[in-house]
This record gives C-alpha cells, sequence and structure tokens, in this order.
C-alpha cells in the first residue's frame, strides 16, 4: 500500500511538471459525477456519496487556484434533480451549507470568488443565505472564481435570456437587428466569463446532461471513468496535459 501511494504521488508530480504553466486553460468545467454509484459499490448509502464527493472539491479547488486558472465550474445542482427522492436532495442541499459554512473562511484566504449559477431562488432559504453571504464576503479577491451551478439547467438559462432580450425590444430598448451572440452571452449566468476552454466529466459518461449548452461550443472535452469521490489531482493535471495537447481551431485552419 506505501508503494502504491508513493506511485501514484509520483505520477501526480511528472504530469504537473509537464505541464506547461503558461498554457493554464483559464475556464475549467465540471460535471461531478458518480457519487451515488461510488457508494453503490461499498453498499453504503448515496449520501455517503455525496459527502466523499465535497472532500474532492475541496482537493480540485485548491489545486486549481495552485495552477492559476481563473474560473471554475462545477455542476452541483441541476434543475433536473430535484426529479431524486427528497431524502437524497434534502442531504445535497444540507450539505451545501456545511460547504459553505467550513469552507468560506479558508477560501477567502485563499483569495477564491465563491459564486453562483443558477436560478438560486427555488433553493432553500437557508442555501441561498449562505451562497450571498459567502459572495460578499469573497467578491473583491482576484484569485480563483469557483462557480457553483445550483438549480441550474443549459435549456432554462438560455430560455430565460431570450425573455430578457424580448422584454428589451417590448421597451424599444433594442431592435431585433442588435440581436447577436454577444448579446445573448452577455443575458447568461456566465456573463462576463469566458467560455469553458475544458470540460471535464468522470464517471464514464459522454453526455453534457443540460450543462452549458451555449458555452460549450468549442470546449475541449476530457473524460474519465473514475468517479467523482476517486478523482484527484493527478486526473486533472492529465486532463490539463490532454487539452494542452489538443490543436484548437475554432472552425479554422492552422
Amino acid at each position: 500500500m506505501l508503494f502504491f501511494n508513493k506511485k501514484k504521488k509520483n505520477e501526480s508530480k511528472n504530469f504537473l511538471e509537464m505541464i506547461d504553466k503558461n498554457k493554464i486553460p483559464k475556464h475549467i468545467a465540471i460535471i461531478m459525477d458518480g457519487n451515488g454509484r461510488w457508494a453503490k459499490q461499498r453498499n453504503l448509502p448515496r449520501t455517503f456519496g455525496h459527502k466523499a464527493g465535497v472532500e474532492t472539491i475541496r482537493e480540485i479547488v485548491k489545486a486549481c487556484s495552485e495552477l492559476g486558472v481563473k474560473y471554475l465550474t462545477l455542476y452541483a445542482f441541476s434543475t433536473e434533480n430535484w426529479k431524486r427522492p427528497s431524502e437524497e436532495v434534502n442531504a445535497l442541499m444540507n450539505l451545501l451549507v456545511e460547504y459553505l459554512r467550513s469552507e468560506v473562511q479558508e477560501l477567502h484566504k485563499n483569495n477564491v470568488v465563491v459564486n453562483s449559477i443558477g436560478d438560486i431562488s427555488k433553493l432553500p432559504l437557508i442555501c441561498q443565505e449562505e451562497l450571498k453571504n459567502a459572495y460578499e464576503k469573497t467578491k473583491d479577491n482576484t484569485g480563483l472564481v469557483l462557480n457553483l451551478a445550483l438549480n441550474y439547467g443549459g435549456r432554462d438559462e438560455i430560455k430565460n435570456a431570450v425573455i430578457k432580450i424580448a422584454q428589451l425590444i417590448k421597451e424599444n430598448k433594442i431592435d431585433i437587428e442588435d440581436i447577436n451572440e454577444e448579446l445573448i452571452s452577455s443575458n447568461l449566468y456566465t456573463a462576463n466569463m469566458p467560455d469553458p476552454d475544458l470540460l471535464i466529466r468522470p464517471s464514464g459518461e459522454y453526455r453534457l446532461s443540460n450543462f452549458l449548452l451555449w458555452q460549450v461550443a468549442y470546449t475541449e472535452f476530457w473524460y474519465s471513468n473514475i468517479y467523482w469521490p476517486e478523482f484527484n489531482r493527478e486526473h486533472l493535471y492529465r486532463a490539463i496535459y490532454d487539452y494542452q495537447n489538443r490543436d484548437r481551431r475554432f472552425g479554422g485552419i492552422k
């Protein structure tokens, strides 16, 4: 076991050394998937998987901050996740509150901004308050921006942007001819943020699950069979290394 741990540590270090520090992706998005299946493999309740997943969040946020990533967007709770059993939903909301209360001081100390995207008005009031408190405490920081996607759905986000733009037209503030990609982007939850350079999805699934549908038009995808609670720095470093060795043409020719 000691040899295995040492080997894992060295592998992480090797990938870290191979990363070009001048080509770190500005924005990384992660679909945190596999908590429930990780717990099921161990004959544990699904909530244990979500708790283990929080530990992974701590490690990956710290690693991204150290690397100089500017934005990290984590898919924490989708608009479809309300369909899950109420016990699991309540456990996820409680975990969110616990995470914010226990981590916000450390995140603030490390110059991290805690932000949320999605319709948080549908979350329990205590969750809304903790999210607002975390943002107010960290909003003036200049390091990593941690986006927690909560009650988030890509289609819902685009629908809301269309409604906002339609309202502007109705109020004669803009003309139909003014609608372009920049206007749509400026009315999304991610306004004023760059689109993700790299999207990571662990757990062996190969779909977007309604995540950042507009923003990932030219994002590089990286998949892994590792469940989120097992995801670690080595996997992050490997994903970034692979990203750096791809030829991004954005529809053009180099």
